[in-house]
């Protein structure tokens, strides 16, 4: 199973936080959407990565990675993803949030590997 974490480099870096509730029912041409802009993402200068997660009545946080500005600018201009977010207002969400942020400090902890007579 691929980890499901976000590989970043040291900070200073950015952060876009996108929320979003789903409308119900409205599922065409969503996944295949969701993974061409994570396809596109991918490819873009300056993109670092992605976590993103959704709950069972629709409402969903990702949160994408970039090197610096500049790159959160050219990514929102990119004509693909300009079209995806029209498309994201006119049928898939019924309210979202953006925000972005700079990242100034980042850390993490794993846990070791649970004892043997541990459940």
């Amino acid at each position: 199973m691929p980890c499901p974490f976000a590989s970043t480099p040291a900070p200073p870096y950015y952060a876009v936080i996108f929320a979003a509730q789903r409308r119900a029912g409205a599922d065409a041409g969503y996944a295949q959407t969701a993974g061409r802009m994570a396809q596109l993402a991918t490819a873009q200068p300056g993109y670092l990565g992605v976590v993103s997660s959704r709950d069972a009545d629709g409402f969903g946080i990702t949160v994408s990675y970039w090197r610096d500005a500049e790159s959160i600018r050219a990514w929102r201009e990119q004509i693909e993803h300009a079209r995806a977010r029209a498309r994201g207002r006119e049928c898939w969400y019924t309210h979202y949030q953006l925000r972005v942020a700079r990242v100034e400090r980042a850390y993490d902890w794993a846990a070791a590997a649970p004892p043997e007579d541990l459940p």
